[in-house]
């Protein structure tokens, strides 16, 4: 396992580019192959790439705000507090590891923004507490550890899937999370990859001088504004510095999220979707930064990290614009399809979702794209809906072990580059692919 990971990273190391530049060289590629594979000339994939360049702004809206609100969450002082507890029972690099790899795995189960962020927070907090430990791996496992986020509370494709009005609710009708995140296939899939990834990232772990030293200065804190501004001019705090310290203001903007929740699942059932999550985080975090100039001090620092996803997803939205509007995106999953059956239908469709994901490393952008082949093929195979639609959100969430885009938050956090992680993903990349293989086939 050591071997085939230091292998991977020495590839890695020489060859896989900035994830900016990567995304603008898959821009190329889907260009030009477009051009050959399609009946479609220049003119015409210059006009698919401008019309999809601005599609996904709603939906990066979005993702940016479970990034935010996740990562505001993660920084408040009570959950810090867990992290160093938790941190404190690493008493050797390799118990470390597991910690790492295990807590931002069940941590993005519960939202993948705030796995992201938990296990890169976490991964410094050991880093500082238990030496010897190679502080590349510890990052690199908190991003192994988001393997999990398609099968958890946040995966974008089961709570669009069940979301009124999504893309392909008049294709595929609405897939409640009872067919798809509450199954018995991915309750096996979420607990083997809870159980193998800690052993398997223990197996990689580096040692002796295979260890990289980082800059201590990397695990210093993160420099926060002061929650509090006093005015030179008064003795007293005027009205403004009273409002932005107001416990009470926070409180009551946490309940009223709260009482909206409360009310919305008790009309709807327990129906979660991206927009009902990102509101449970918001007024969790506030609660609990508990003065709003707390909170957004948290925020402005959370924003930080989306500066590459901001800049990166109008590329990969005009990549989707050409492949589905080329018909390129279809070609790929129907070469899949065509030699399927009812039995090798899911697995391959999830094989697909990978090779898409290169180009659209995006859970709804997937369901955009695949979703008008894969689920009408489903409904001709006589394949459940729910177990087509986690086919492609397992695909995605595990070829992003080969593609650094949503790596970008924690590597932000950790002050590292893809190239300083990747090798160590890719050969999880293969060992996950049999947990995932197994499960859609078998159950």
């Amino acid at each position: 396992m050591k071997a085939l990971s230091n292998f991977f990273t020495a590839l890695v190391q020489r060859f896989l580019p900035d994830p900016f530049v990567f995304a603008l060289i898959l821009t190329l590629i889907l260009f030009v192959s477009g051009i050959v594979f399609t009946p479609h000339g220049p003119i015409e994939m210059v006009q698919f790439w401008g019309s999809g360049f601005w599609n996904l702004l709603a939906f990066a809206m979005q993702m940016s705000l479970v990034l935010v609100t996740g990562h505001a969450l993660a920084s408040s002082p009570l959950v810090k507090k867990w992290l160093v507890n938790i941190a404190l029972l690493a008493k050797t690099p390799a118990q470390g590891v597991i910690l790492v790899t295990l807590g931002a795995a069940m941590a993005c189960m519960i939202n993948w923004g705030f796995g992201l962020i938990v296990g890169a927070l976490f991964a410094k907090e050991v880093a500082k507490r238990v030496p010897g430990s190679d502080y590349r791996f510890l990052i690199a496992c908190a991003y192994i550890g988001f393997l999990t986020w398609h099968g958890g509370l946040s995966g974008s494709i089961p709570l669009v899937a069940a979301t009124p009005g999504n893309p392909m609710e008049k294709t595929a009708g609405l897939i409640p999370l009872s067919d798809t995140i509450f199954t018995g296939y991915n309750l096996f899939i979420t607990l083997g990859l809870l159980i193998v990834l800690p052993i398997m990232t223990r197996l990689m772990m580096p040692t002796g001088k295979e260890v990289v030293e980082i800059d201590p200065r990397l695990l210093a804190e993160d420099e926060m504004a002061p929650a509090t501004v006093v005015e030179t001019t008064s003795s007293k705090p005027t009205f403004a510095v009273r409002m932005e310290n107001s416990r009470f203001l926070s409180l009551t903007i946490a309940l009223l999220g709260y009482s909206y929740l409360i009310y919305y699942f008790a009309t709807n059932g327990f129906k979660m979707d991206i927009n009902t999550v990102n509101l449970l985080f918001f007024a969790t975090g506030i609660l609990l930064h508990r003065t709003p100039l707390s909170y957004m001090n948290a925020v402005s620092n959370a924003a930080k990290g989306t500066a590459g996803i901001l800049i990166q997803f109008p590329f990969y939205a005009g990549i989707q614009g050409m492949m589905e509007l080329s018909g390129l995106g279809g070609k790929l999953t129907n070469a899949f399809i065509s030699i399927s059956n009812e039995t090798t239908f899911p697995f391959l469709a999830f094989l697909s979702s990978g090779v898409v994901n290169f180009f659209v490393p995006s859970g709804g952008g997937h369901w955009v794209v695949q979703g008008p082949f894969i689920m009408p093929a489903a409904e001709q195979l006589g394949v459940d809906p729910g177990v087509a639609a986690m086919a492609i959100a397992y695909g995605e969430a595990w070829m992003n072990m080969a593609q650094p885009f949503w790596a970008l938050p924690a590597l932000a956090i950790a002050g590292l580059g893809a190239r300083d992680i990747m090798g160590y993903c890719v050969t999880t990349l293969i060992v996950s692919g049999f947990i995932f293989a197994i499960g859609l086939t078998f159950f």
